[in-house]
């Protein structure tokens, strides 16, 4: 009788890729120690994907698609934050790779919905079109980030965790107030560059050639 496929034999690539990455980063995200991780030999895995690479496109679609549908059912920007920091707790070796390398291709030319979610609502509140306010976004994503990976890469848990948490979204809501306040008259440094547009897919020219 021919051998039945296994239907949760890419779940646990992906998972093992996810893993070995957490442990090691790249050098120890092979092809060969991906099939042991995954129970599966490495003759199975090509027939599924092309190489690391691919494996590691599999994993960014898949965690941006788990972490649009535990952020998009929230109603307010302080509580898609705070589902964005309990999806990286709970999911923190694929969070890793998510954002390992973002702004390098293809992950810089792959779509970020999340990100853009969490821009429309900045806009919602703040008003204009959602790219008026993408260096905002990207200030709270990146004090969002950085709290989440403190908390992976520092183990931190119980009241402490609690903590940073809700000191990350007193510091969120800060800076939208005082965004709120200026009307985008504060700003350092070159205004924001009409061909840099992040995490749109085709739209997102920064970076190609």
């Amino acid at each position: 009788m021919p051998r039945q496929a296994d239907p949760q034999l890419e779940q646990r690539i992906l998972d093992a890729a996810c893993r070995l990455w957490s442990r090691g980063g790249e050098k120890t995200l092979t092809m060969r120690g991906i099939a042991k991780a995954a129970g599966t030999t490495t003759p199975t895995l090509y027939e599924r994907y092309r190489d690391r690479e691919e494996i590691l496109g599999a994993v960014r679609t898949e965690t941006r698609i788990k972490l649009f549908a535990a952020v998009s059912p929230t109603r307010t920007f302080a509580e898609a934050c705070s589902r964005y920091l309990e999806f990286a707790l709970e999911h923190s070796h694929a969070y890793e790779v998510l954002f390992d390398r973002f702004a390098e291709p293809p992950s810089l030319h792959e779509p970020w919905p999340t990100f853009n979610l969490m821009r429309l609502r900045v806009a919602q509140r703040l008003g204009g079109d959602p790219r008026k306010h993408t260096r905002l976004m990207l200030s709270l994503w990146s004090l969002m980030h950085g709290t989440a990976m403190l908390m992976i890469r520092g183990g931190v848990r119980g009241p402490l965790r609690a903590q940073m948490v809700y000191a990350c979204l007193d510091a969120v809501e800060s800076i939208v107030n005082t965004a709120a306040k200026s009307k985008g008259k504060f700003q350092t440094g070159p205004k924001w560059p009409s061909n840099l547009i992040l995490g749109e897919a085709r739209a997102s020219k920064i970076g190609r050639r």
